[in-house]
């Protein structure tokens, strides 16, 4: 059975975690559309398998959570128009950030509705290792999901974002925003979603699937998961902050090295383990 070379499969993987999509990555590699595919969806499995094991017991003292939004297939006002509606639409992507590491804790990809929000952070719950204080934005599935989750387990609170006229600006077009408490006695400088927008950014530069008005969106919600497993891989140990000088995976314990490309190629070499013998051929009678 053939198999890309671990060589091979890093340059592959390099061009796809820096927001090249498949064609173009098929077009400088000379590997086939299926084989990149198959690639990007086993790195974004072994990824997610990784982050899943060994992200955990994490000490943060703020975190941050946030969704950015995707479609898959078509966007939600063309659903009904489509042959794949219930695997189409609007598919939000939530995100958890420990602020003074700038690591993202947990993620999840699927809808926007508060049994999401309770997975969202069940998991979140389950990978931290002390109290935090916990702000959101004012999606009210937050609130829901933090009262059946954490109870008393730490402070929260809320950034509502407001848009419309302000009073400086009459006729045009603003935010503004207000933090509230919803428990706890925090400082009311620690309370922003600054510091995890920034990250939604980076999913936007280096995931092809996030670039608005192309054609490089995702048609399967598989395929959508794994490459943000992917991108999370990168973002967590492969880049470093620029302020922290070391990548989020670093700061945060998790880690105490710099990962390289090939980490993720040999990660996907042991899941695959040993190639498999390709079987004899019968003869068939004439």
């Amino acid at each position: 059975m053939n198999r890309l070379s671990n060589d091979d499969r890093t340059e592959i993987l390099q061009m796809l975690c820096e927001g090249m999509s498949i064609r173009a990555t098929t077009r400088l590699t000379g590997a086939s559309k299926n084989t990149v595919a198959k690639l990007l969806f086993d790195a974004g499995e072994a990824c997610a398998a990784y982050h899943d094991a060994n992200v955990r017991n994490v000490k943060a003292k703020r975190v941050l959570v946030d969704e950015i939004w995707s479609f898959t297939y078509a966007k939600q006002e063309n659903v009904a128009k489509t042959k794949a509606a219930k695997v189409a639409g609007d598919t939000w992507t939530w995100t958890a950030l420990d602020a003074d590491s700038k690591m993202i804790l947990s993620y999840l990809v699927g809808g926007r509705d508060a049994e999401y929000a309770m997975w969202f952070m069940d998991d979140l719950r389950e990978r931290l290792a002390n109290r935090m204080l916990l702000t959101s934005d004012g999606h009210r599935a937050y609130l829901e999901a933090f009262e059946g989750t954490f109870v008393d387990d730490l402070g929260y609170d809320e950034l509502v974002e407001m848009y419309g006229p302000t009073i400086t600006a009459p006729c045009r077009y603003g935010t503004a925003a207000k933090k509230v408490c919803v428990t706890g006695n925090p400082n009311v400088a620690d309370v922003s979603t600054s510091y995890v927008n920034r990250p939604n950014l980076t999913m936007r530069m280096h995931i092809r699937r996030f670039t608005r008005l192309t054609n490089a969106f995702s048609r399967k919600v598989e395929n959508h998961a794994r490459a943000v497993a992917l991108h999370m891989m990168y973002y967590n140990f492969f880049r470093t902050h620029k302020t922290l000088r070391v990548t989020p995976a670093m700061a945060a314990g998790i880690t105490d090295r710099l990962w390289e490309i090939g980490d993720i190629a040999r990660l996907v070499a042991d899941a695959e383990g040993p190639p498999k013998k390709r079987g004899s051929y019968i003869k068939l009678a004439s």
